[in-house]
Order: structure tokens, then sequence, then C-alpha cells
């Protein structure tokens, strides 16, 4: 038999199963015995016989594919949770297109219009937006948010980013700090009121007193928050402790207290959030909150699937433990 020409009929005379069986076997969809799958994956295997994708999408109106869309793919938390998004999606057979939006509303909303026009069949989305309710309703489509929890969102999936920002500052207070500088994101992400709130539940646990004029927020970023961080040290401000929201921004800090001859952890004592590889591999290498990005791509894509399948009766919100990663900053 010429395998380029194989086809699922003769699949099912080859393994003596009906066409129908062998769809299920190939979509993993529905009831058959093991051996019967063996035998149905034997013979695809040695004929390597390959589903027409564009048949099969218009067939089934599914195209076989999700969309991502993230805020930086350059930042490593945000390529990891990609990377356990792929191969959590591959074992059912999907492929995956993977956008970036800069931590732009307008191109997050380009991308979201061109993985509609290419028929996706849901969307796993960190976004910057506030509330999606008008844009979950206008689009109609599959959507599980992680990371961060816009307002009315159906389905989300998020680290523990209060217990996080507790945890981070709760370090600092054990370690002997009294005026803990919160270095955050100035924009109104969840992730980071979140943290936020675990840093002022820390003081109030501990009894010492939340200081405003130590919250510097600005951009998440490396050189905003070393920028931040040299200020407060310029006008003189006095401070025995950081809780920087990220880790890059953490790094940022780190490296304007060594520029000022400020000894870390010695004068001043230093926690991150998301534990990238650089906040392990840097001078000082710096205590920061683990989450578990393997277990956000997994559980994001567990949850599409019952929303793309119509199992999902009512809304979907999962939380993922964090763990604290103590290391020579404090």
């Amino acid at each position: 038999m010429d395998n380029k020409k194989v086809s699922v009929k003769d699949i099912a005379r080859l393994a003596n199963v009906s066409i129908a069986t062998v769809s299920r076997v190939l979509n993993k969809n529905g009831r058959y015995s093991a051996e019967t799958e063996q035998r149905v994956l034997d013979i695809v295997k040695q004929y390597g016989y390959t589903p027409n994708a564009s048949a099969k999408s218009l067939r089934t109106n599914r195209s076989q594919s999700i969309g991502v869309i993230v805020p930086d793919i350059t930042n490593e938390f945000f390529a990891k949770i990609v990377r356990s998004i792929e191969n959590s999606i591959l074992p059912y057979n999907y492929s995956v297109f993977i956008c970036d939006s800069h931590e732009d509303a307008r191109l997050e909303n380009q991308h979201l219009a061109n993985l509609i026009a290419k028929n996706v069949d849901g969307v796993i989305y960190i976004s910057g937006k506030s509330d999606v309710a008008a844009q979950d309703e206008e689009n109609d489509l599959p959507v599980v948010y992680i990371d961060r929890m816009p307002e009315h969102a159906y389905a989300t999936v998020q680290s523990d980013n209060e217990y996080g920002g507790y945890l981070a500052t709760e370090e600092l207070l054990r370690k002997g700090c009294k005026r803990i500088v919160l270095l955050s994101d100035m924009r109104p992400l969840s992730s980071v009121s979140q943290r936020t709130m675990g840093y002022i539940k820390a003081h109030e646990k501990y009894g010492v007193t939340v200081i405003n004029d130590l919250k510097a927020d600005g951009g998440a970023s490396y050189h905003i928050a070393k920028q931040k961080t040299a200020e407060l040290v310029e006008k003189g401000v006095t401070f025995d402790g950081i809780f920087a929201t990220n880790d890059m921004m953490a790094l940022g800090a780190l490296h304007a207290l060594l520029e000022h001859k400020i000894e870390v952890p010695g004068q001043v004592k230093l926690v991150g959030f998301d534990d990238i590889s650089l906040s392990g591999f840097c001078e000082v290498p710096i205590t920061t909150i683990t989450q578990n990005t393997e277990r956000i791509g997994e559980r994001a894509v567990k949850v599409l699937m019952k929303l793309m399948l119509g199992e999902a009766n009512d809304a979907q919100h999962y939380v993922v433990p964090v763990s604290l990663n103590v290391r020579k900053s404090t």
C-alpha cells in the first residue's frame, strides 16, 4: 500500500474496526479498549498516516489550535509558562500560536482579532486590562486568563500572590527589618495589588507600621527599579529592607545599592518575586518567591480544554501555591 495515500478507511480495515473507532482513537475522544487503541496506533505509525488538518477543521469546525498571548516573551517567567502550555497541549494534538503584546493594550486587541480570524478553538491570555466583560461577550471564545485576574474573567489561573507578598515581607521582618521599601509596578494589575496586600498583612501580623513614604512605584522594569532605588538613597531615605514585586526590579534595586556602596544583606536586605534564573546568578543571589510555572501552564490547559469541550458548568478559578527561596540577599 502507498504510505502517502493511506486513509482513515484503510486504517479501519487493517485494524478490523469501524471508521468511527479510528476517529475516536485519533482524537482521544470516546470509548475504546487499550488493545484497540494500540492496534490502531501501530498501523498509523507503520504507514506514517497524518490527518489532514484543513479537512478536519472544515468537518468539525475546530482548528485544533489555540492562541497564547503574553506581555513579554523575552521575560523568563512568561517564557516558562508558554513552554508548559505547549508541553501540556501537545498530547491533545493541538498547535499553539504565540503572541507577544509588549504590555500594549492595542497589540492585545490586534493579536486577539488575528487569533479569532485564524479560527483558534481557545485562548490562554496574560492581559494587562482591568476588565474583560465586554471583550469576552463580544468574542464568545473560550479564554483562560492566567497570572493576572481581570474583573469579570470567567476562568483564571494565578499564583497565590497575596501569600507570596506575605512570605517575602515576613522574611525581611524576621531578619530584623523595620523600614521595608515596597518596590512595585504602578499599574493596577491584580498580581501587584495582591502582593501589596501580602506586604501590608505581614506588617500587621508582626506589629510593624507600614511607612507610606517607603512605597516606590513605577514601571516593572530593571532600569526604573534601579532609578527609584538610587533616588531613595540619594534623598537620604532610611530603609533596611526592600520587597520588589518581581525579580527584574529586585535586580535593579540590588545594582543601585551596590553602586552606592550599600552592603547587601549587611545594611539592606532584599527579596524579589518570580525566581527567574538571574536572581540566583547575580553578585548577591536574591531571595525570592518561587512561582510554579509548570503547574500554571498545566492547569491553564486543563481549564481551557474543559471550556472548549463544554464541560465547565460554572466559573473556573484556580490558585497555585508559591514558596520562599532563601538566598544570600537576606
